[in-house]
C-alpha cells in the first residue's frame, strides 16, 4: 500500500483511526495526551537560554584568581559542563522522574518541555520503564554530584577528579544504554531521519553525553594517575633515605 505523505491527509488519517498526537509509532495510544500550547521555539528557548546562564556564571566565577591561581581555560570549561548538567540533570530529568506519569496531559512548562522532545523519543510519554529507571537514577544521583563537583573545583577539593570520573562513567553508561535499548527496538519510537526531531533532539541532545564524559574520563584518569606516581615516588625517595 502506498504511504501517504502529505501532511494534511496523514493528519486526516490520524483523526479517522483516534491518533490525536505526533508521536512515534503512529498506532501508539496516550488516551491522556493534551497538544502544547507553547510553541517549539519558546520551549527551545528557555532551556538554552537557562543553560547558558549557568554555563556564564560558572564561566565568570572560575575566572576569578584564587589562592590556587587562575584557572585554565580547559578546567573551567569542564566545570562549566559540571553546572550545566547539575541544572539539567536536577530540574529537568529531575522533573520527569517525579512527574512522568502525568506528562502527556499536563501544562506546566517542564511538562510541554518534555512532549517538546518527546517528538523526538516518544519512550517518555508512554513511562517506559527504562526511561523512568534511567532518568530517575540520573536526577538523583548525577544531578546533586555534579553540583558537588562545581563545588570541589571551585574549593580545590582533593577528590575533585575522582567526583569527576564517577560522574562521567554514570553518565556514560546510561547515555550508551539509552541509544543501544532505542536500537534493539528498530529506532520505533522517532521519525527516523528526520532533521529535527531525530537527528537534533535524539541524537545531538545525548550524544553530548557520550563523547564530553569520555574527555573528562580520559582527563581524570591521566590527574589521578599523575598523583599516584607522585605518591609512589614521593615513599620510594621516603624509603631509600631510611
Amino acid at each position: 500500500m502506498k504511504s501517504v505523505d502529505h501532511p494534511f491527509l496523514k493528519q486526516m488519517m490520524d483523526s479517522a483511526t483516534g491518533v490525536l498526537h505526533p508521536y512515534w509509532p503512529r498506532d501508539l495510544l496516550i488516551p491522556t495526551y493534551v497538544a502544547n500550547d507553547r510553541s517549539m521555539s519558546e520551549i527551545l528557548a528557555f532551556l538554552f537560554s537557562v543553560s547558558g546562564v549557568f554555563l556564564l556564571v560558572t564561566w565568570l566565577i572560575t575566572g576569578q584568581k584564587g589562592t590556587t591561581g587562575r584557572v585554565g581555560t580547559w578546567r573551567r570549561l569542564a566545570v562549566c559542563w559540571f553546572a550545566v548538567c547539575g541544572f539539567i540533570h536536577g530540574v529537568i530529568e529531575g522533573w520527569f522522574s517525579l512527574y512522568y506519569d502525568i506528562i502527556p496531559g499536563d501544562q506546566s512548562f517542564l511538562s510541554q518541555l518534555w512532549k517538546e522532545y518527546s517528538k523526538g523519543d516518544s519512550r517518555y510519554v508512554i513511562a517506559d520503564n527504562f526511561t523512568v529507571c534511567m532518568e530517575t537514577v540520573t536526577a538523583w544521583l548525577w544531578g546533586p554530584f555534579s553540583f558537588w563537583a562545581v563545588f570541589a573545583f571551585l574549593t580545590n577539593k582533593p577528590y575533585r577528579f575522582v567526583l569527576q570520573l564517577i560522574i562521567s562513567l554514570g553518565q556514560l553508561y546510561g547515555a550508551v544504554l539509552y541509544f543501544y535499548t532505542e536500537h534493539r527496538d528498530g529506532y520505533a519510537h522517532s521519525e527516523l531521519g528526520h532533521p529535527i526531531y531525530f537527528w537534533f533532539y535524539f541524537v545531538f541532545m545525548n550524544v553530548l553525553w557520550i563523547i564530553i564524559p569520555l574527555v573528562l574520563i580520559v582527563d581524570a584518569w591521566r590527574q589521578l594517575s599523575a598523583a599516584q606516581t607522585h605518591t609512589d615516588n614521593t615513599k620510594s625517595h621516603k624509603s631509600k633515605r631510611n
